[in-house]
């Protein structure tokens, strides 16, 4: 089990999880340490019975046949210390379990805020004839002419390409987001730290993305070939830094184009030009989604080293996406496609490091409701064979006909429902579960069904007693 649980969980294990070096393997000091625990568990619990025995006195068991053995639960407190041990552990993977599922079907149904569907993106690797100087200003301007005329020749190229409906420039593919800026708005004074994502796009972007417009307009072509210092806000950006105000026409200053390794005009301030909806993103610390205050500015007023191309397409994308190295090689030989896919791989990708967690806490859990049915199962039918006696007395006196198997299955029950308050104190974190009924209901439910199981062949054993054989002990 362990060889192959292990494949399987290597299968599971997110992209960049690990370093690429790691080696997954069975470890012989880890699996000699497993096989000493369970080896000591068993020989624990084994002897647990034979102890009890020992240090008891036999004189009551001897003498006493219409009440069995004893058995009952002030008697036989191991036997339900193990069952409430096992009952609570198994209950506290439920709990945590139901509450990764939830989180994870609330993360992966979330309205993003654009469309994913059939949408192809891959970076742009430059080879060395793209590299320049930071001390020869000439140099710089010359790759910043050559890359902004690949990319605009690119550009051309894939909307003219069958089944492209239309293609963009952006940094970084959504949801994706590193890049952000300090804001100055000319005549707001603040203490506080003002900070927005920036994102350097050529016109299309948003309908590429499937984001619409709430006022004012796009990039034109004539904005991103003359590198004009206009900018598109998200509603996000306009609500937190301009309420009750119309943010068309504003002077706003993006700190980190002033910055020594940006080639960007220096103390520019950008005009607001548009307001786009909110769509939502997240980095690989963060995998919650959330809707950043953004700014969108023209890729050709800065030359930053990543540019990446998205084109939205009427057919299947990865069909599309294999001819592309064709067009980039015909545009340029010196550049060449780097890191490609589609957005919807990308966002299953993202999607796999929850996944695993869910996966790994979901097969404990189905573990533990397993070890529930063998453990409880274990202890009643040991319980309905030491109280065989007591069951078929009760019988012939007509005392339990109706409830035969009531010594069995209310031992079990007694202790198991005692088990909600000590499973959910068992970790913190668990505490907003016992708020959600329908949560609970669904884990009791479970755990129920489980002990019901367990109990139901020894309680049909039970049933099965012939009163006549236990009257002839008696």
């Amino acid at each position: 089990m362990a060889y192959f649980g292990l494949k399987a969980v290597i299968t599971l294990i997110p992209a960049g999880t690990l370093p690429a070096e790691t080696v997954l393997r069975i470890n012989a000091p880890v699996l000699l340490l497993t096989l000493g625990i369970t080896f000591l568990s068993t020989i624990l619990c084994g002897l647990a019975p034979a102890l009890h025995v020992v240090r008891g006195d036999v004189q009551p068991h001897l003498a006493s046949s219409g009440q069995g053995t004893g058995v009952g639960f002030r008697r036989g407190k191991l036997r339900s210390f193990l069952v409430v041990a096992e009952v609570a552990l198994s209950i506290v993977l439920l709990i945590g379990a139901g509450l990764l599922m939830r989180s994870f079907l609330i993360l992966t149904r979330v309205d993003l805020g654009f469309n994913p569907k059939n949408v192809l993106y891959f970076e742009l690797a430059w080879r060395d004839s793209y590299n320049f100087s930071r001390s020869d200003p000439a140099s710089i301007v010359k790759v910043r002419t050559r890359k902004n005329s690949v990319t605009r020749r690119l550009l051309d190229r894939m909307k003219a390409v069958p089944g492209v409906l239309s293609a963009a420039e952006c940094d970084e593919e959504p949801p994706l987001k590193f890049d952000s800026t300090d804001v100055i708005i000319p005549g707001r004074p603040h203490v506080e730290r003002w900070e927005a994502r920036l994102e350097s796009v050529s016109e299309d972007y948003f309908q590429t993305l499937g984001v619409p417009f709430l006022r004012g307009r796009d990039f034109s072509e004539d904005d991103v070939n003359a590198a004009r210092h206009v900018m598109v806000i998200n509603q996000a950006f306009a609500r937190q830094y301009f309420p009750n105000e119309d943010p068309l026409g504003r002077k706003v200053k993006l700190a980190a184009l002033d910055q020594a390794y940006r080639d960007a005009p220096r103390d520019t301030y950008f005009e607001i030009v548009g307001v786009a909806a909110n769509y939502k993103s997240r980095d690989y610390e963060n995998p919650s989604w959330q809707e950043f205050p953004e700014a969108f500015i023209p890729y050709s007023v800065e030359m930053f080293y990543w540019r990446t191309i998205m084109a939205r397409t009427s057919v299947d994308a990865t069909s599309v996406l294999k001819s592309m190295a064709n067009e980039v090689q015909s545009v340029d030989s010196g550049v060449a496609i780097g890191i490609s896919g589609t957005l919807e791989a990308s966002l299953s990708e993202f999607y796999r490091g929850p996944q695993f967690e869910l996966v790994t806490l979901t097969t404990f859990s189905v573990i533990g409701l397993v070890l529930i049915v063998i453990g409880v199962f274990s202890v009643m039918g040991y319980t309905v064979a030491l109280k065989t006696r007591e069951i078929g007395v009760r019988m012939a006196l007509a005392r339990a006909c109706q409830r035969p198997a009531s010594g069995g299955d209310g031992h079990f029950c007694r202790p198991s429902h005692k088990l909600r308050a000590h499973a959910l104190s068992c970790h913190p974190n668990l505490w907003c579960f016992s708020h959600r009924p329908y949560h609970i209901r669904c884990c009791r439910d479970n755990r129920s069904t489980a002990g019901l199981t367990a109990c139901f062949l020894p309680a049909r054993r039970a049933a099965q007693t012939d009163p006549l054989v236990a009257l002839r002990y008696e």
